[in-house]
């Protein structure tokens, strides 16, 4: 009988070992594939990129503005056929992202995004991408409805209104993300501070 009772007791002791010792390695486990998938933290009422709506690139993706996050953006609305200010608003930034250093040109995005819902198709997008030699690392082309497009233009303060020939008027504006699309500044006009624009990309880039 004290033969019986000393070896259930022994096989307790046993099997109570055993569970703690897989209750440890399962704690470091968990803990450890948990740090991996740390969500990302949540956007503010700020940014832009809460703006939900669906967008069309030059290779004919549909894209949310939220797929931008994870670098700053310079961003501009433009419409493709514009034979006026557009080029030269889009010429002024080229030559802004020529002059940044090395270490800052491949950690900010360009956004060009369209007025023109119906003529700035992905063809008429892509084709403008060629034209004015815009990287496909650094550079975004953006078309979307109409409603998309007045939603981002009130959070951005863009004016447009488009004229019986199918010209838009509207205003000039280079707008400054942070990485996770607020708005750090705006540049009016078609010659805009481009060392002061350089400043302040070169903080939001600086690790």
């Amino acid at each position: 009988m004290k033969t019986l009772i000393y070896s259930t007791a022994a096989f307790l002791i046993a099997l109570g070992n055993l569970i703690a010792d897989q209750s440890s390695t399962n704690e470091v486990r968990r803990s450890c594939c948990l740090a991996a998938i740390a969500p990302e933290k949540p956007l503010t009422d700020k940014s832009v990129f809460q703006i939900d709506s669906s967008w069309t690139n030059d290779d004919s993706q549909s894209v949310r503005l939220s797929s931008l996050r994870g670098r700053p953006q310079l961003v501009v609305m433009f419409f493709a056929s514009c034979q006026m200010t557009c080029p030269l608003i889009v010429s002024q930034v080229k030559q802004l992202e020529a002059s940044l250093p090395a270490e800052s040109r491949g950690k900010v995005g360009f956004t060009l995004v369209s007025f023109d819902s119906t003529r700035d198709t992905p063809a008429a997008l892509k084709e403008y991408r060629a034209a004015h030699s815009l990287s496909a690392a650094n550079w975004t082309l953006l078309a979307g409805s109409a409603d998309g497009v007045l939603d981002l233009a009130a959070v951005l303060g863009v004016k447009f209104k488009q004229d019986a020939q199918g010209q838009y008027s509207h205003s000039n504006l280079i707008t400054l993300l942070n990485a996770d699309g607020e708005i750090v500044q705006q540049f009016a006009g078609l010659n805009p501070n481009r060392d002061q624009l350089k400043a302040e990309i070169e903080k939001l880039t600086k690790d």
